[in-house]
């Protein structure tokens, strides 16, 4: 038998989520009638932006840095929002709140360009307005992610500018999931990506961290998504006297680390127990606990959460 992997958004089955309701362009939808056009340009060619945030004691935990990247990228592919960051947020909120949500829940927030009059690439095609979709579900990580995710190197490189910049948030992800599917061909649960010149870089679904004799590394950032709790990692590292340094590092460096954990909006921090068939460390992880209690501390600041 095939051993079971797992993923860094497993979560724990909550029968609630079977009828849950979905926000789609201002109205509620049960989940199994919540439908978009197939001329959807999202469907048709992943031309699209999202975010995802979760829900902590009513709030959305760092909502403006979330917004930040949301509205910057839907400007750099001139992607007309139609709403400011107010109206986002109540629409967020009314969807969390048509579904009793206050904890404990995990929000895809995805905007595409619309509906296309014609099944073809060009965006002058998207005539009718952009497609605004909210899906919230109930959603607590998995206890089997405390034993860690196994990586493995893929050929799968993320990502030059030029071609398709890894900041993006995009609906286009084939890349990371061509890295997924290559991780699972190799036995491993998810897909360790380097960068164009063959340095550590994220993986296909997370920034990605490592920790040498006390000192916490992660790429430089200029190939991969930049995401929120990456960088709210490095400020409570710089803020707590925990040296980080983001830098070029290669998986020689990476082989031989006493820690290695990945970073996202989802799983906060989560273990990474071995890479390319190699345990990482000895199990012990005082540097990735202690920022784990400094990002619950940040939370709970933000938030008023109580863990």
């Amino acid at each position: 038998m095939s051993e079971i992997k797992i993923t860094t958004h497993d979560a724990d089955d909550d029968p609630r989520n079977r009828d849950i309701k979905i926000y789609i362009n201002g109205e509620l939808f049960h989940r199994d009638e919540a439908k978009v056009s197939v001329y959807d340009s999202g469907f048709m060619l992943g031309d699209g932006m999202w975010e995802g945030m979760r829900l902590y004691n009513g709030k959305w935990s760092f909502f403006d840095e979330h917004m930040d990247r949301f509205f910057g990228s839907c400007k750099a592919v001139s992607l007309d929002i139609g709403m400011d960051r107010g109206d986002i947020l109540k629409a967020l909120n009314m969807t969390a709140h048509a579904n009793g949500m206050t904890n404990d829940a995990h929000c895809r927030l995805m905007l595409t360009r619309g509906t296309k009059v014609k099944p073809f690439q060009h965006p002058s095609l998207s005539r009718s307005g952009p497609t605004l979709v909210i899906i919230i579900e109930h959603s607590k990580p998995s206890g089997s992610l405390k034993k860690g995710i196994r990586l493995a190197t893929v050929p799968q490189v993320r990502g030059l500018p030029m071609s398709q910049d890894a900041k993006y948030n995009s609906h286009s992800k084939l890349n990371c999931v061509l890295a997924c599917l290559q991780a699972e061909q190799a036995g491993a649960d998810e897909g360790l990506m380097l960068d164009p010149h063959g340095f550590v870089n994220t993986t296909n679904a997370c920034n990605f961290f490592i920790v040498r004799k006390g000192q916490v590394w992660t790429s430089t950032g200029d190939y991969c998504m930049n995401g929120v709790t990456r960088q709210k990692v490095i400020d409570l590292c710089r803020d707590n006297d925990i040296p980080v340094f983001e830098r070029n590092y290669s998986l020689f460096e990476t082989y031989s680390a006493d820690e290695a954990f990945m970073t996202g909006t989802f799983g906060a921090q989560t273990l990474v127990s071995e890479i390319d068939g190699k345990q990482i460390g000895n199990g012990d992880t005082p540097v990735m606990s202690r920022i784990q209690a400094l990002y619950k501390e940040l939370i709970a600041k933000e938030t008023g959460a109580i863990f």
